[in-house]
This record gives structure tokens, C-alpha cells and sequence, in this order.
């Protein structure tokens, strides 16, 4: 080998020898579905907190998407939908029976999903039979439960994904998988290449030497960072401390949270109440556009069809400041000192797309909360679809607490004094 230096060297490069592949063939060891019988078999749970959702997944029984509320002096309002149910047949599914009967059936190709750049061998648990679905002709709701090998794992939920309408991704990450050779977790190997430098070169190369000696910099302690020296405003300062945290193998990452450009507080509040600025968010197959004043669209870009859109709802005062009359557009919240504050507002946007099941325009409550957070232009969107084709899109930010308490008697709100 030469360098760009014309420095000589003679390299060897190493015979790669991995036992994995023999130690798959001569595997007679329990199925992948029999490993994880213990699991289904002690009726455990395991749970996954997000921003508005929390997901239940009972191990062989069900997956439950709910959201619990309690309004002053009200009994606990649950939101709930099944996103599938174990089939009436034993959790050991068809290929691990084919498997057991014929040895060469274990020869077929693991499914492997792509976790964090690592292509991942997983298992798939189907599961059927949830909640009638209204954007699918009320088709049952199903999942496949994605159960991976991690030996440091307790049977937690990685992630939650829609992947078409009403259909689910759930990652499981377990330990019980990992005593099946073909579904162990696969390091990318390191070896070492050894070089020689042949008569006429140094024993190192110039720059091999050159970027040896900036490592060693970087070892040393790190110095105080000088005040001058700090991002100089707020939205850079938040982008230099919020990065993913790495946890093991994986990160910690918001979910349904977006965040709002760089633009003053004034301005934004101004753009936002005047329709100009709109909020983006929602996780999963559909995105949701809330623009105050005018729209609420759901929607879903795809490369290849292009983006698909529905009009939930569209704005008009009058049609509000009626539907106010008989709901209520302000929520408050009960300080210490025995003050009261509005703590949310509620808007109607009718005259949306007809709906197939109703035959009606779509309609939602757009929900406006004060949500404090690390960020000042944080935002979390979540939609809701208490009955067919009415909804109720809710909107939290810190931008809406500096304008709740503007808001009239029918919860329009205007730009602070």
C-alpha cells in the first residue's frame, strides 16, 4: 500500500473466521415461540409513557392505546382503542410448529427491521381484532409485535408505529430471545490490519502520526466554556443541549413534539393568532396541520403517491361563537391564593370533508393548553376521534400560556398588551 505521501507499506489483512454461521446449522434448541411461551404464560405488562398516549402491551392478550383526563369535579374520562388481540390459538404461531416438524423449515429467512441503523433479527406476534378503525371502513384495528433480542432488556417497549391507517408496529426488546442463536444481536466485527513499512518509509506515516497526536488533545479536561463562547440565542442554545440521549444502545427521543422556527415571541404570537403561522405535528401514518383561524388538515406525504389530504375542519366565528353558547370554550384552573386562570380554550372548526360513515362534513375541537417546557417554542399535537368523524385535535405549547388570558367569552384569544 501506498500513501498519499508515496510511504510504503506491506499489510496483511486478516482471514475472518466467525463460528455464528455453524453455531445457527447445529442449533436444536427450543423455537423462538417456545422461548417466549414464560412470557406469555405469567400474564405480564409492559408499558410505554408518551406525551398525550400510553401504550399497554399484555404479552399475548393485547395491545391498549389510552389516555386517562380528570376535569375539576368530574369522575376520570378514559380515551381508549385496542390495537389488537391474541388470536384464540396458542402464542407457538404456524412457522415455529413447521419448524418443529420439519428441521429444514429453520433454514428460512429471519425478518430483520432496521433499528437504529443495525439491521435487527425479530420475531413476529400477530394480533388482530381491535378497535373498529372508521377511517377503514370500520375494519378491526391489528399489530405485529416485533420482539427483539437484548439481554440487558425487561420486556420494554422500544416503539410504537403506525404504519398504514390503523395498522401497527409495536418493538419489544427481551432477553428471552437471545438464547436462539439467529436472533442475537450482531456487533460489527473490528479487525485489525497489520502494515509493515518496507525500506525508505517511517515506521508510521506522517499523517497516522499527525492525527494520533490531535486524539491525544482531545483526551485532555475539558475547560469551562467562557460565557462569550455559548450559542447567543435562545432557540441555539436549545438546539446545542436537546440532542438525543444515548441510552445503551438506543435513545431517548421526543415523541409528537415539533419545534417552532426562530422568530421572537412578539412576532410569533402576531403570525400565529393572525393564521400566518401554522403548528405541524403528530406521529405516525397521519401528520396534522392546525393553522388558528382558518384550517385543520390531516395528511400523509408518501415519495411515490405524493401527499394525501383531509379537511377535518375549517374556521368561522359565527359557527364558533354558536357552538359556544352552549360548550364550554374556557377551561380554568384554580391557583393557591384561591384566584382562578384559564388553564385551556376550545374552538369549533366545522365543514370539513364529507364523511363516507356519517355522510356528514367532518368537524373538530381544537383544544388550546398551556404546556410549560424546556423549550419556549416546543409544540405537541394529538388528534382524538371520539365519534365517527368528529374529532378533537389538541395543541400544547408554551406559546399558548403567554395568550390564554386574553381569551373573551368565547375563548377567542389576541394578542397581549
Amino acid at each position: 500500500m501506498t500513501t498519499v505521501d508515496k510511504e510504503k507499506y506491506k499489510c496483511i489483512l486478516p482471514l475472518i473466521a466467525s463460528g455464528n454461521e455453524e453455531e445457527e446449522k447445529d442449533y436444536k434448541g427450543p423455537t423462538p415461540g417456545e422461548l417466549l411461551e414464560p412470557l406469555f404464560k405469567q400474564s405480564s405488562c409492559s408499558y410505554r409513557i408518551e406525551s398525550y398516549w400510553t401504550y399497554e402491551v399484555c404479552h399475548g392478550k393485547h395491545i391498549r392505546q389510552y389516555h386517562e383526563e380528570k376535569e375539576t369535579g368530574q369522575k376520570i374520562n378514559i380515551q381508549e382503542y385496542y390495537l389488537g388481540n391474541m388470536m384464540v390459538k396458542s402464542p407457538l404461531s404456524e412457522p415455529d410448529q413447521e419448524e418443529k416438524e420439519n428441521p429444514k423449515e429453520s433454514a428460512k429467512e429471519i425478518p430483520t427491521k432496521n433499528i437504529e441503523g443495525q439491521m435487527t433479527p425479530y420475531y413476529p406476534v400477530e394480533m388482530g381484532n381491535g378497535t373498529p378503525c372508521s377511517l377503514r371502513q370500520n375494519l378491526p384495528r391489528s399489530s405485529t409485535v416485533m420482539y427483539i433480542c437484548h439481554p440487558e432488556a425487561k420486556h420494554e417497549i422500544l416503539s410504537v408505529a403506525e404504519v398504514t391507517t390503523c395498522e401497527y408496529e409495536v418493538v419489544i426488546l427481551t432477553p428471552l430471545l437471545c438464547n436462539h442463536p439467529k436472533y442475537r444481536f450482531r456487533a460489527s466485527p473490528v479487525n485489525d490490519i497489520f502494515c509493515q513499512s518496507l525500506p525508505g518509509s517511517p515506521l508510521k506515516p506522517h499523517n497516522l502520526e499527525q492525527l494520533e497526536k490531535q486524539q491525544e488533545m482531545m483526551k485532555m479536561p475539558f475547560r469551562r466554556v467562557k460565557e462569550e463562547e455559548m450559542p447567543s440565542t435562545k432557540e441555539e442554545k436549545f438546539s446545542s443541549i436537546h440532542k438525543p440521549v444515548a441510552v445503551g444502545s438506543h435513545q431517548l427521543l421526543t415523541v409528537g413534539t415539533t419545534h417552532i422556527s426562530k422568530l421572537t415571541d412578539d412576532q410569533l404570537i402576531k403570525e400565529f393568532l393572525s393564521g400566518s403561522y401554522c403548528f405541524h405535528g403528530g406521529v405516525g401514518w397521519w401528520k396534522y396541520e392546525f393553522c388558528y383561524g382558518k384550517y385543520v388538515h390531516q395528511y400523509h406525504e408518501d415519495k411515490e403517491s405524493g401527499k394525501t389530504s383531509v379537511v377535518v375542519g375549517t374556521w368561522s366565528k359565527e359557527e364558533h361563537i354558536e357552538w359556544s353558547r352552549k360548550n364550554a370554550a374556557r377551561t380554568y384552573y384554580l391557583r393557591e391564593d384561591g384566584t382562578q386562570t384559564v388553564r385551556m380554550v376550545s374552538h369549533f372548526y366545522g365543514n370539513g370533508d364529507v364523511c363516507d360513515l356519517t355522510e356528514k362534513p367532518r368537524q373538530v375541537t381544537v383544544k388550546l393548553k398551556c404546556k410549560e417546557s424546556d423549550s419556549p417554542h416546543a409544540v405537541t399535537i394529538y388528534m382524538l376521534e371520539p365519534h365517527s368523524c368528529q374529532y378533537i385535535l389538541g395543541v400544547e405549547s408554551p406559546v399558548i400560556c403567554k395568550i390564554l388570558d386574553t381569551a373573551d367569552e368565547h375563548g377567542l384569544l389576541s394578542v397581549p398588551s
